[in-house]
């Protein structure tokens, strides 16, 4: 059970009602006039608690299960213990999800102005925001509806927050504007000076980065990544896309709808990511590229030239994802040959 220090839960729900949170196909076997009040683990699940089986790795724990319900695909469903009910869905993670959000929605702040806080009366503040202390709001900011602007954030001149975005703790958004529903963490710097400098040995110049950044809607941005504006034109973050904890975004950089970065990864300026992209962790992107949509790049891996549509790749240089591990498999075959021989 989650921790209620932290999370407010809302139960109890019935199993009828879960599996209309669920989705569509969502169907339920057995008793659907069940109570359940709380999510769980399938190894820790008890009398009253409902879990979910998404990979097939823990069919075992499924099987064992002393969950009162479980959220599980066709395919499994005839595994399931006697007794326990099933809302039983082609989509089983995605149906936790939507189930997990019914016991524990996301807590609202109260609306209003921390008075430790800083708004600048030339700043424009719509109703329901909420400020926390020490955060600062400078001259020509605009806030939209229902934001929430976390301790110690800081939101710069002229920069817009849409409406219902949350600005985590200490963040700082420059020369940005951030759409509606986004969720920027702890840490985020938006808006930082694009690294962008003439080399020379009488001393680098700084060329003057005049660009913004311009994040869409439902963004998410994990806590310490950073997203540099535009030299000249802008940096775009599309509708939608999701970018872990401690990614770097250099300047100029557009990515398209649905795109996933995930922790520690990093993408050179002036490089264009389309479509529902994936960058898995410790992966990095050359600069002025074109990264074909549905492209997916293994972790520690490095793009280093355009790519073509739903590209699997690994490696640095990457290559086919398939290649790579072909290749790898046969190195360690050469080594142990060797070996041997010795």
């Amino acid at each position: 059970m989650a921790d209620p220090r932290f999370f407010d839960n809302k139960g109890p729900f019935s199993i009828a009602e879960l599996a209309v949170r669920a989705g569509d196909d969502a169907v339920v076997q057995g008793d659907g006039a069940l109570s359940v009040v709380d999510v769980a683990p399938l190894d820790v699940a008890g009398e009253g608690q409902i879990s979910f089986l998404d990979n097939r790795k823990y069919v075992g724990a499924f099987e064992s299960s002393k969950a009162a319900a479980c959220i599980v695909a066709p395919d499994f469903a005839d595994r399931a213990p006697e007794g326990m009910v099933l809302i039983v869905t082609s989509k089983p993670y995605r149906a936790y999800a939507r189930i997990a959000h019914a016991f524990y929605p996301a807590a609202a702040s109260e609306s209003g102005v921390h008075p430790a806080a800083f708004v600048d009366p030339a700043a424009v503040v719509a109703d329901g925001v909420s400020i926390g202390a020490n955060a600062v709001v400078e001259a020509g900011a605009r806030i939209a509806a229902r934001a929430e602007i976390g301790p110690g954030a800081v939101i710069g001149r002229g920069v817009s927050v849409g409406e219902d975005t949350t600005i985590g703790p200490n963040a700082s958004l420059t020369f940005c504007d951030v759409g509606a529903r986004c969720q920027l963490h702890a840490g985020v710097r938006i808006g930082t000076r694009g690294f962008g400098f003439d080399m020379s040995a009488q001393g680098h110049l700084d060329v003057p980065q005049l660009g913004r950044v311009i994040v869409g809607d439902d963004v998410e941005i994990g806590a310490n990544s950073t997203i540099d504006r535009g030299a000249g034109p802008d940096t775009v973050i599309g509708n939608g896309c999701k970018i872990d904890n401690l990614v770097q975004i250099g300047h100029n950089v557009r990515m398209g709808q649905g795109c996933v970065i995930v922790a520690q990864a990093g993408v050179a300026g002036s490089t264009a990511m389309q479509d529902f992209v994936v960058l898995a962790a410790q992966s990095g992107v050359g600069g002025h590229l074109t990264i074909a949509a549905g492209t997916q790049l293994a972790a520690r891996s490095g793009i280093m030239r355009d790519t073509d549509p739903g590209s699997k790749l690994a490696g640095n240089p990457a290559i086919p994802a398939k290649e790579f591990f072909r290749q790898t498999a046969v190195l360690a075959k050469l080594a142990k040959d060797r070996n041997r021989k010795d």
